[in-house]
């Protein structure tokens, strides 16, 4: 069964929209948890645009499943993540024009920088996860970095306009899964993932875990972060 991880950058994004203290993602963290989440995800960028120091913290002392923080591998963001102990790591590229992560990181192109930072996150205990594109190249990176986990930008997929274009992604994200399970690396994957694409994903028997947000975030509106939940739970239980 693929497993659900929520990422909840998208509640503190609505409480910026305002700069006050509501909708709070701490407490919409506790709600997924108790809807069957088996993880929080939260991205803490360089701007703070959504997620905050603030916000991290009491995450790290009131997530009861397992905190995954998304970050862009720089000296700031990882002395945080070596203060707060997250269970995961996952690095991500960033960009501060961009409105959401854009597609996977190049970690080949800075192996042996990643590969310190990794040591550096095993010494404290925490797991590393790296979110690249469905590439082998990328993938043996990331094993010789010393990840534990893979997390394969789905965006393409996502953004298909035509069946074939899909497919074509599909196959391209069963053989990188395939590859990276070769490895002993374990697979997962997210971005742009919702309720109606999900079913082909789900077929890629290597898949452990997806992270969804916006998708969660957006029928939460009509029916309840609660239910966005569970709904999302029931969906993957059913491709099991």
């Amino acid at each position: 069964m693929i497993h659900l991880a929520v990422n909840i950058d998208h509640i503190a994004t609505l409480r910026e929209a305002r700069g006050g203290i509501e909708p709070d993602p701490v407490s919409g963290a506790a709600i997924a948890e108790l809807a069957g989440a088996v993880g929080i995800v939260c991205h803490l960028r360089e701007d703070r645009r959504h997620i905050n120091d603030r916000d991290v913290r009491l995450l790290r002392e009131t997530v009861k499943t397992k905190l995954d923080l998304e970050m862009a591998a720089t000296p700031e963001i990882i002395g945080i993540a070596l203060d707060i102990l997250p269970d995961i790591v996952t690095f991500v590229p960033e960009r501060r024009e961009e409105l959401t992560t854009e597609g996977g990181l190049n970690v080949v192109a800075k192996l042996h920088y990643y590969t310190d930072v990794v040591a550096q996150m095993h010494q404290k205990d925490i797991a590393v996860s790296f979110f690249i594109e469905p590439e082998q190249e990328q993938i043996n990176a990331a094993a010789t970095a010393g990840a534990e986990i893979v997390e394969f930008h789905t965006g393409i997929y996502a953004n298909a306009r035509t069946p074939a274009e899909q497919q074509a992604e599909i196959k391209r994200l069963r053989c990188a899964a395939e590859y990276a399970a070769s490895l002993n690396l374990k697979v997962t994957a997210g971005h742009g993932l919702n309720y109606v694409n999900m079913a082909p994903v789900c077929t890629i028997n290597e898949l452990e875990e997806v992270s969804i947000g916006h998708a969660i975030m957006s029928r939460a509106i009509f029916v309840g972060l609660d239910r966005a939940v569970r709904d999302m739970v029931t969906l993957l239980r059913s491709f099991a």
